[in-house]
């Protein structure tokens, strides 16, 4: 057993262009302040990070920790969540997704994949220049728009479509790999990589690849009304990251899973600040202990009601005081008959 890391929070949420959180100095002042030890940085998001100067610089990278360090805090792990999208987008949402990336790549989808291709390969020598040890991603999707087999899908479509995105994706590990990096795939609604199922899939198509994991967030999972805890009996060797993110459903005669294109407040299952949802987080940190996960849980902050910065200040506690230090002795201890080959012997009737 291992104890768990934390609290950090993802600052994707957070940065602004208004003070504290307009720079990674100003917004690092303010959660040392609150209790933060650790920040997961958004790597598309030039007021946190120069990713091309922290893949390339070891000096650039060590003044970026310097700026944390000075007031308590470290990187969790690097995010591309948005460029690791564009590594594979199906052409229907080409438009919507040209804002991920630079204006220079909208509207030719093979260079912007190109581009976010690099963006990854920048992001693992970065981390390796930082002393990081996980990225955390989006697969992007290839087969999303078939997830409901209406018209019924071709035979053999989904094995196309996993073998294409493992082809894309197969070359980018073998990079983190010669970094010493590990690719913590969030899944998520949306990507190819979003439940257990697709994740054996994708490990499949990679041949068991060592540097494909799973960033952990229960919250994608209470809206898919998958069995969470169960989730980490099945894949705890593969988990390297963890979103702290709580989630509710509340069924209702008029809509599911799929929302019915409402906006979120008013959706059946819908993201909360931590505390507010139905996440049972004293069963996801036991397990997760249990199986000796000491990476860091960070917070991933969305809700549709409360403001952002409440959800900041509550939420150090609130993973302060769900972290368990693990035990380094036996509770019955006090109890042993101490250890003899001939007393067991003995107690065995032999």
């Amino acid at each position: 057993m291992k104890t768990i890391k934390g609290p950090a929070i993802f600052l994707a949420q957070f940065m602004d262009d208004k003070a504290p959180f307009n720079s990674l100095q100003a917004i690092g002042g303010w959660l040392a302040d609150l209790g933060y030890k650790g920040v997961q940085i958004p790597t598309w998001d030039k007021r946190c990070i120069d990713l091309e100067q922290a893949a390339t610089s070891k000096t650039y990278a060590d003044d970026i920790k310097g700026v944390l360090a000075e007031r308590g805090l470290e990187i969790t792990e690097l995010s591309v969540h948005l460029q690791s999208q564009l590594v594979a987008t199906h052409p229907a949402y080409d438009t919507m997704f040209d804002g991920f990336a630079p204006a220079q790549y909208h509207g030719n989808a093979k260079d912007r994949t190109a581009w976010a291709t690099r963006q990854v390969e920048l992001a693992a020598q970065a981390s390796e220049n930082l002393g990081l040890k996980t990225i955390a991603a989006f697969s992007g999707s290839l087969l999303w728009h078939t997830v409901y087999p209406w018209p019924q899908r071709p035979a053999g479509l989904v094995e196309a479509g996993f073998k294409e995105l493992a082809a894309r994706w197969k070359p980018l590990l073998d990079t983190c790999d010669s970094h010493g990096v590990d690719v913590a795939f969030e899944l998520h609604p949306g990507e190819d990589l979003h439940d257990g199922i697709t994740f054996e899939r994708f490990l499949h198509a990679v041949d068991g690849h060592p540097r494909a994991n799973i960033l952990y967030d229960p919250s994608h999972f209470v809206l898919q009304q998958l069995d969470y805890l169960q989730f980490i009996d099945f894949y705890h060797e593969r988990i390297k990251a963890f979103h702290v993110k709580d989630a509710e459903f509340l069924y209702n005669g008029k809509s599911g899973i799929y929302g019915g294109y409402q906006d979120w407040i008013d959706r059946p299952g819908r993201f909360r600040s931590l505390g507010d949802g139905q996440v049972d987080f004293n069963g996801i940190f036991t397990k997760l202990s249990r199986y000796g996960f000491d990476g860091w849980a960070v917070i991933e902050w969305e809700c549709c009601i409360k403001d952002p910065v409440q959800g900041a200040e509550e939420g150090v506690a609130f993973v302060n005081d769900h972290i368990i230090q693990v035990t380094t002795k036996t509770f019955d201890d006090f109890a042993s008959a101490g250890a003899d080959e001939n007393l067991n012997r003995q107690i065995l009737g032999l």
